[in-house]
């Protein structure tokens, strides 16, 4: 891995962050299984760089919310509450899935799920018809009529 890293071409050069100055395309060679070699072909294309507008504006949306809120205690607890209960959800589903059967037993149910839902919605030419006119109902009401 070493030999691979040491013989990676250089970085292409940016301007700006937006425009892209010199692209290289370089074979590289790395030791492969028996003692062959295989080539590695790297080829750098820019793309707009749009993060810096985003985060701005992230940031300016946050500093919005904490000025016009009047209980910013309340606001600091109910991240901290949001913090604590992501982490004991992600440690409840890791010890969930370290279990034996149940990972299994829940595979199972959302594959035969999957397969009702097909049955009853899909399958057949009326029933996704009927679906398909109730989803984009529900997707009208939802978005207000659209």
């Amino acid at each position: 891995m070493a030999s691979i890293l040491a013989k990676l071409p250089p970085p292409p050069l940016f301007a700006n962050g937006r425009h892209l100055l010199l692209s290289t395309l370089q074979k590289v060679t790395a030791p492969g299984i028996g003692g062959r070699q295989g080539r590695f072909a790297f080829v750098a294309k820019a793309t707009s760089d749009t993060s810096d507008e985003s985060s701005t504006s992230l940031v300016k949306s946050v500093q919005s919310v904490w000025e016009k809120s009047e209980d910013r205690i309340a606001v600091i607890g109910l991240g901290f509450s949001a913090i604590v209960g992501l982490w004991a959800i992600v440690n409840f589903v890791s010890a969930i899935d370290k279990l034996p059967l149940i990972p299994t037993a829940l595979e199972l149910v959302g594959i035969l799920f999957s397969s009702w839902f097909v049955y009853r919605n899909l399958l057949f030419k009326p029933d996704r018809e009927e679906f398909f006119r109730s989803a984009n109902k529900s997707l009208s009401d939802i978005l207000g009529g659209r």
